[in-house]
C-alpha cells in the first residue's frame, strides 16, 4: 500500500431513488470518494457483507427490505459505519435507528454538502477508535468523560445520564450531537458561542446557520428529558451561546 497516497474511502449508497443515487454519487466522487450504488436493500445486503465498504449511506424506507432490516442483518456479520437517510423526520425512527447501531441520521430533503460533512465526521470518529489487533494492548485507553451526572464514552460513542434513584439512562446521539455535547462538557460552566459549536461539529468549509446549532441543542435536550424530565444541564445564554452545568 502506498502510505503517502492511501486508497480513497469507499462509500456504499443504498436508496431506491435513482435521482439520489446519481446526484449523491457524483458529489462524492468529486470529493475523492469511491462509490458503490445499490437500489434496494435485499441486493445490497449480500454485497455489503461480502465486501464491506468504509461507510454505508442507507435509506430507511425501501421496498423488499427496508433500511432497519438491512442494518440489523448487517450488524450480525460486520461492523461498518452507517448513516441513515429518511424522509420521515420522527424521533421514533431516529431513536430506533441509533439504538440498532447507526452512527448518524439525516432527513430528506438534505444538503449534499452537509451529507458529505457528516460522512467525513463519521469516518474520522471511526478511524480514531479503530485499533490494530496486534497493537491493542499497547494503545492508551480513552477515558470516559464524567461531568456530574453525565458520562460520555468517546471510544464507544455512548452517553449515559444518571436520572437518580438508581436509574441510569443510555442516550442515543448522532455524531454531530455527540461532538456538540462533548465540546460543552469539556469545560463545564464556560460559555460556548454558536460559532465555537459550529467549528466543533462541522468543517470550516461547511456553512450552517445559527438555527442549525439551536436545533441540535433542542434535540439534545429532548433526548435527555426522555431519560430525566428534569434535565436542565444545558443552559442557554441568550445572545451569547450555551454552557453545560455540572449537577
Amino acid at each position: 500500500m502506498d502510505i503517502e497516497n492511501p486508497p480513497s474511502p469507499t462509500i456504499a449508497l443504498v436508496d431506491d431513488d435513482r435521482n439520489i443515487l446519481t446526484s449523491v454519487s457524483i458529489a462524492l466522487q468529486a470529493e475523492g470518494f469511491a462509490v458503490r450504488l445499490y437500489s434496494d436493500g435485499d441486493s445490497a445486503l449480500k454485497a455489503l457483507i461480502e465486501n464491506p465498504p468504509d461507510l454505508v449511506v442507507l435509506d430507511i424506507k425501501m421496498p423488499r427490505m427496508d433500511g432497519m432490516e438491512v442494518l440489523r442483518r448487517l450488524r450480525e456479520k460486520v461492523q461498518v459505519p452507517v448513516i441513515f437517510l429518511t424522509s420521515k423526520d420522527t424521533e421514533i425512527d431516529e431513536a430506533l435507528g441509533l439504538a440498532m447501531g447507526a452512527d448518524d441520521y439525516i432527513g430528506k430533503p438534505f444538503s449534499q454538502r452537509l451529507l458529505i460533512e457528516r460522512i467525513r465526521a463519521v469516518l474520522r470518529r471511526t478511524a480514531n477508535r479503530r485499533v490494530a489487533p496486534d497493537a491493542e494492548s499497547e494503545a492508551p485507553a480513552v477515558d470516559p468523560i464524567v461531568r456530574g451526572r453525565l458520562t460520555m464514552d468517546p471510544a464507544r460513542h455512548r452517553v449515559f445520564w444518571d436520572a437518580g434513584e438508581g436509574r441510569r439512562g443510555d442516550v442515543a446521539l448522532t455524531v454531530t450531537e455527540f461532538m456538540i455535547l462533548e465540546t460543552l462538557a469539556a469545560r463545564p460552566g464556560f460559555v460556548k458561542s454558536r460559532d465555537q459549536l459550529m467549528d466543533a461539529a462541522y468543517s470550516h468549509d461547511v456553512y450552517v446557520d445559527d438555527r442549525t446549532i439551536d436545533s441540535h441543542i433542542k434535540r439534545l435536550r429532548k433526548k435527555f428529558r426522555a431519560v430525566d424530565h428534569q434535565f436542565k444541564a444545558i443552559e442557554t445564554l441568550y445572545g451569547v451561546g450555551y454552557r453545560f452545568n455540572e449537577e
